[in-house]
């Protein structure tokens, strides 16, 4: 019944999407309608739609994943991506939108006068969406083997067709109908089945998910393991083991897992008695409940900075995220704009609410995921703990919810990157832009087989980091700063963007490295992002006599309301 529940739920998206983004197609006939829904979205319907293509694989998997994982140190994260867009609102929408550009890059070349430090910013957006788009992919996937049993790229099949026909189709007009009505169907669909494990917790009488040792099994489990696994095990406990565990055959009968290190083989299947400690998988940390509930509780090396650096990537990545910056070119003016950015963040506390009840209830119910490593699972898993057609119906729920999270963030990058692309190269007819978007599809899909399993919050976070580390400081210093040069950017963002990107390269293939370079490569926003202000104000001081000689105009347009430049 859950396979037949999660089918008619991912039908009844795809038909909805394909019928919400055809609407305005008819009018999607030239670059602007395509890149920028001809500049006359409404407030509501744009903080809508940001707020749908904002919550991602990461949000809507990663982040109930992370806090199942590693506790209450993961929950600055939602924290630092809201605030992300209290500064946004502050700092960038504004002038941004009173530029009257298309794209970041556009804007880039129309304040500092430079085509060279375009195509960098080009190249930047195109690194920051393919970064994002890897995790809306594989989360796709996951959620289809998880739900169905079907193979990875089925998922990614999905996403990659829907993308690409609402794109090519009808651009910025079709996806912002599709990300506004989204973000409502991923909101309830994330909302109903939080409730309903909250009832379900309430009538078993309101087990503490903290507790006094490390996280235990509430009834007696069978876990299965689809690939091999090396595991932790906290203490000793009688099992019952069916496949290879320390490269010994068992058939069904008992053994002990003895406190330690432990290899459990592909296709095994072990039985824990209630009350077990969970062995958890060896690249997670064995927690007490106190540690769990505890920021900073779980000692990690270099934890301090590790926590801090995530923190200022998201904060300052966020504000550069130009699938995001490019939504504000639809509003008609700067002060809708801004109107735009003050709703987002209210929207998005709405929906951070729940991640917590999702992972709490997750180390109740389902904490063989700490064993088999697949947190990502924990939001799809837990609906089906729920037993009779409620279970079934609350799984198809947030299957739903979960594909409308990968389609929509999906469909605002590619509208970005092919956007960016075009305009770079001076193609602006409807051709160009829909090679373009073929374009940014194409290069995800060939990273993606060959980085592995990743988590989808640690993947969306190489991407803010990105954005943290390069276009964040060209905006914030190209916007209120009347001295910043075309070099002093073009070095900024070269330096920026190379070490960021290198980070990410070396992360998502698992470079092994121990100590402060383990943790300068997981989390180096900390670093680069303040090395990259400091060379766009010293190269710009370096080159003061370049300052474009139409700054003092351009500064006034980005920050007087447009009835009054206009005058």
């Amino acid at each position: 019944m859950t396979a037949v529940a999660v089918a008619a739920a991912l039908l009844a998206l795809l038909v909805a999407t394909v019928a919400f983004g055809t609407c305005d197609r008819r009018s999607a006939c030239t670059a602007s309608d395509l890149m920028v829904a001809s500049r006359g979205v409404t407030p509501w319907r744009n903080a809508s739609a940001i707020s749908g293509e904002y919550l991602s694989a990461a949000a809507f998997l990663g982040t109930a994943g992370l806090v199942l994982a590693y506790g209450a140190d993961m929950l600055w994260l939602p924290v630092a991506a809201t605030a992300g867009h209290v500064l946004l609102l502050a700092f960038v929408t504004a002038p941004l939108r009173r530029s009257g550009a298309y794209t970041v890059s556009d804007f880039a070349e129309w304040r500092l006068g430079s085509p060279a430090v375009r195509r960098i910013v080009t190249c930047c957006v195109c690194f920051i969406g393919w970064f994002y788009l890897l995790p809306q992919f594989q989360g796709a996937g996951v959620t289809l083997r998880v739900m169905t049993g079907a193979p990875v790229w089925a998922g990614w099949a999905v996403v990659v067709a829907v993308t690409l026909l609402l794109v090519a189709s009808g651009g910025m007009c079709s996806i912002t109908a599709v990300q506004s009505i989204q973000f409502w169907v991923k909101l309830v669909a994330f909302a109903v089945p939080a409730l309903a494990l909250l009832v379900v917790w309430q009538m078993d009488g309101r087990p503490d998910p903290v507790g006094d040792g490390p996280a235990r099994f509430v009834h007696t489990t069978r876990v299965h393991v689809g690939t091999e696994v090396a595991v932790t095990a906290p203490a000793d406990v009688l099992v019952t083991a069916r496949g290879r565990v320390d490269g010994v055959r068992h058939g069904g009968g008992a053994m002990t897992l003895a406190a330690g290190r432990h290899t459990i083989g592909p296709g095994a299947e072990v039985v824990f008695p209630a009350g077990a400690p969970v062995p958890h998988a060896e690249r997670l940390p064995v927690q007490s409940g106190e540690t769990w509930a505890t920021p900073f509780g779980r000692g990690e090396e270099h934890g301090f900075y590790r926590t801090y650096s995530a923190l200022l990537g998201i904060l300052l990545g966020t504000m550069g995220l130009p699938h995001i910056l490019i939504r504000f070119y639809t509003n008609p003016s700067g002060s809708t704009a801004r109107r735009t950015a003050a709703l987002v963040p209210v929207l998005l506390a709405l929906f951070y609410v729940f991640p917590t009840v999702y992972a709490s209830m997750g180390r109740l119910y389902a904490p063989e995921l700490l064993m088999t490593g697949d947190t990502d699972a924990t939001v799809l898993l837990l609906p089906q703990r729920i037993p009779g057609p409620a279970g079934a119906l609350l799984t198809g729920l947030i299957t739903l919810g979960a594909f409308a999270a990968f389609i929509s963030t999906s469909c605002g990058l590619v509208v970005t990157i092919a956007g960016t692309v075009t305009q770079c190269a001076r193609r602006s007819g409807v051709a160009s832009f829909r090679i373009a978007t073929v374009f940014a599809l194409v290069v995800p899909l060939a990273l993606l087989p060959r980085i592995g399993t990743q988590g989808a919050a640690g993947l969306v976070a190489l991407a803010l980091c990105v954005s943290a580390c390069s276009l964040c400081p060209l905006l914030l210093l190209a916007i209120w700063w009347r001295g910043l040069t075309a070099a002093g950017a073009g070095a900024g963002l070269l330096l920026g963007t190379a070490l960021a990107v290198a980070s990410g390269v070396l992360h998502l293939y698992e470079v092994p490295l121990t100590g402060w370079p383990a943790a300068a490569v997981a989390e180096p926003a900390a670093l680069i992002a303040p090395a990259a202000f400091a060379v766009m104000v010293a190269v710009s001081l370096l080159t003061r006599r370049r300052v474009p000689r139409r700054a003092d105009r351009a500064l006034t347009k980005l920050h007087l309301p447009e009835d009054v430049f206009a005058r």
